[in-house]
Formats: structure tokens, C-alpha cells, sequence
């Protein structure tokens, strides 16, 4: 028998009509399920839906109801007509935790003008700590380290965790 706590559960979703249709294969999923497994979170492979407000609450609801004590998403925080991610997110969350928001927009504006047009959100739903990432890869890349600097003890926060 091992002492050996089991690693919290991490799910991406990653939120995309081309992928969800099979037309274009997922690029930004599989880099942030591979940042979460490096960091020691359990993580299946991306879970993939089409976007939408609707698409993404409940792909939150069931990773929350699976377990999941980070949900990273990838896609649909722009300004296009079907970019609804926050809002889907939105309607999932008990509390905003605005600061990592705020963080991946101040980054990804340093990296690329566009990167202030992101409309992703980050915060709490149940026991589990939210956080919307642009559909790019490179936003991937630079915004999962934000994630991860700060998920760990959010979780031990939400399970009654001291402030140290």
C-alpha cells in the first residue's frame, strides 16, 4: 500500500466548431493536457465541443461533476460572433477570481497586440478552479505557466488551506 496522495484531477476542454466537426485537428488541448501532466495534475486528453454558450457550461458542469479541481479551456474568449466562452463560464462560476484573468490579458498583450481582445474569465465553480485560455497554441504555451503558478493553492485554499 503506498502513502502516496493520488494527484488532483485537471480537465482541458477545448472549445472549437472545427474540431468539435473533425475538420481541423486540436493544436492548443493537447499542450495544455501535456503543461498539466509536467506539473503533476491527472489529465486525460482534451475534451473537445463545439462553441457555443451552451457547448461550454455544460462541459464545465461534467468535468466539475467528474472531479476536476482545475478546468483549463481553450478557444472561443475572442470577439467573433461564436466566441461565447465567458459567457458559458459565466453561468458556471460561484465567484470570479479576476486576477488570473487579468494576468493572462496583461501577457498576452505584451506578446501580440491582440492579445488584450481576450475575453476569458477565471474563477470558481464548486471545488474547482476555472480558467479560460485563448484557442492559440502560443497563448497556451505562455498562459498555462500563470496557471499553474497559482492553481495549487487555490485548491488547497477551496479545501480550507491556510493563506501561506
Amino acid at each position: 500500500m503506498s502513502d502516496e496522495k493520488t494527484p488532483p484531477l485537471a480537465v482541458v476542454v477545448t472549445v472549437s466548431d472545427r474540431s468539435a466537426a473533425g475538420e481541423r485537428e486540436d493544436a492548443a488541448g493537447p499542450r495544455a493536457v501535456d503543461a498539466l501532466r509536467a506539473a503533476g495534475w491527472r489529465c486525460e486528453p482534451a475534451r473537445v465541443v463545439p462553441d457555443g454558450e451552451a457547448s461550454v457550461s455544460a462541459a464545465l458542469r461534467q468535468a466539475v461533476a467528474d472531479g476536476a479541481r482545475l478546468v483549463v479551456t481553450t478557444g472561443g474568449t475572442g470577439v467573433g460572433p461564436r466566441d461565447r466562452t465567458p459567457e458559458g463560464t459565466r453561468a458556471v462560476l460561484d465567484r470570479e477570481v479576476p486576477g488570473i484573468a487579468e494576468e493572462l490579458r496583461r501577457r498576452g498583450a505584451q506578446e501580440k497586440p491582440a492579445g488584450m481582445l481576450t475575453r476569458g474569465l477565471a474563477g470558481i465553480a464548486g471545488a474547482a478552479l476555472v480558467v479560460n485560455l485563448p484557442g492559440a497554441p502560443r497563448a497556451v504555451d505562455s498562459g498555462m505557466p500563470v496557471v499553474l503558478s497559482v492553481a495549487g493553492h487555490v485548491v488547497s485554499q477551496l479545501d480550507g488551506g491556510d493563506h501561506a
